[in-house]
C-alpha cells in the first residue's frame, strides 16, 4: 500500500480511498456515539446546517466543538458523551476539523473515519481489501497536528504489517498540543478523560465508513471480520499508559472507565 498524509488543504484533488483522522476529538465522539447505540452519524457543512437538521428531525441528536450553545443537545467530548443512551437514534455532528476533513473528500468511492480506538478495525478493513494507494487526511492543525499524524502513519504502518507496535505513535499523540490544551483547560466544552479516552487503542471493534446518502455525508459503522468482540483489556489500557507515561501535569490522572456497551449491528465487510 502507498500512503500518502495530506492536511485539509492539501487536498488538490478527490482520493480514491481516504482515511479522515481526528483523534482529538472528533472521530474518538464518533466511535463512542455508536457504542451507545446511535444508528447513523450526519456530518453538518456547518452549525447553521446542523440546527437546520436539527429543526427539522427534532428527535436527532446535534453536537459540535466548544462551550454548549443553543439548539445543541452535546458538545465533542467522548467522556461527556459516553454518558448518553444514544439507542436508534441518529446523530448530527459539526467539529472544526474532523468533519471538515470528510466533506473534503466526499465523492471518494471509500472514505473511512477513524482515531485511535477504531485503529485496528479500520487498518485491517484496508488490508483485507488491498488498496494500492490511500490518503490518510490528517485534520487537525492544517495537516501538522501530531496525534493525527501519528494515528494516521500508525493504521498504514497496521495495514501494511500487522505486527506493528503502537507504543511510540501512542506517546506522540498523548504529547501533542491538542492532548496539552485539553488537559490544561484551554479547550472549551472538554471533560478531564478526554484524553486518556482518545488514547484507548481499540476500543471499538468497528471501522466508521462514510457515504454519501441523498447529498448528505452519513458515517455508520462497519464491521470487520475476525474483531467481532471487545478486545482486551491491555489493548484498551495501552493508550492510558502511554498517556501517563508523557504526561508532565500532575493535577489529574486517567480514570478506569467501565467497559463499553455492545454498538448496534453494522454492515460487514
Amino acid at each position: 500500500m502507498n500512503p500518502r498524509f495530506l492536511g485539509i488543504t492539501d487536498l488538490v484533488e478527490t482520493p480514491s480511498v481516504a482515511v479522515v483522522v481526528d483523534v482529538m476529538r472528533a472521530y474518538t465522539v464518533a466511535a463512542w456515539a455508536f457504542a451507545q447505540g446511535a444508528e447513523k452519524i450526519v456530518l453538518a457543512e456547518s452549525l447553521d446546517d446542523a440546527l437546520a437538521l436539527k429543526a427539522r428531525h427534532p428527535d436527532w441528536v446535534a453536537l459540535k466543538d466548544g462551550p454548549p450553545a443553543p439548539g445543541f443537545d452535546a458538545v465533542n467530548s467522548p467522556a461527556l458523551l459516553r454518558s448518553l443512551d444514544l439507542g436508534g437514534r441518529t446523530v448530527v455532528q459539526k467539529t472544526t476539523a474532523g468533519t471538515v476533513g470528510a466533506l473534503a473528500v466526499k465523492e471518494a468511492s471509500l472514505v473511512l473515519c477513524a482515531g485511535f480506538v477504531v485503529a485496528e478495525a479500520t487498518a485491517r478493513l484496508l488490508r483485507a481489501r488491498g488498496y494500492d494507494s490511500v490518503t490518510f487526511v490528517v485534520t487537525g492543525e492544517d495537516g501538522q497536528a501530531d496525534e493525527d499524524l501519528a494515528c494516521a502513519q500508525y493504521i498504514a504502518h497496521r495495514a501494511a504489517e500487522a505486527g506493528t507496535d503502537a507504543a511510540e505513535f501512542l506517546r506522540r499523540a498523548a504529547g501533542s498540543r491538542a492532548a496539552a490544551e485539553l488537559t490544561e483547560g484551554v479547550r472549551e466544552g472538554a471533560h478531564p478523560d478526554d484524553v486518556a479516552l482518545c488514547l484507548e487503542l481499540d476500543r471499538f471493534p468497528f471501522a466508521m465508513v462514510a457515504t454519501l446518502e441523498d447529498s448528505i455525508m452519513v458515517l455508520r459503522p462497519h464491521a470487520v471480520p475476525m474483531l467481532t468482540g471487545w478486545l482486551s483489556s491491555e489493548s484498551i489500557s495501552a493508550g492510558t499508559r502511554a498517556w501517563s507515561r508523557a504526561c508532565t501535569t500532575p493535577t489529574w490522572r486517567p480514570t478506569p472507565t467501565t467497559p463499553a456497551p455492545s454498538p448496534p449491528c453494522p454492515a460487514s465487510a
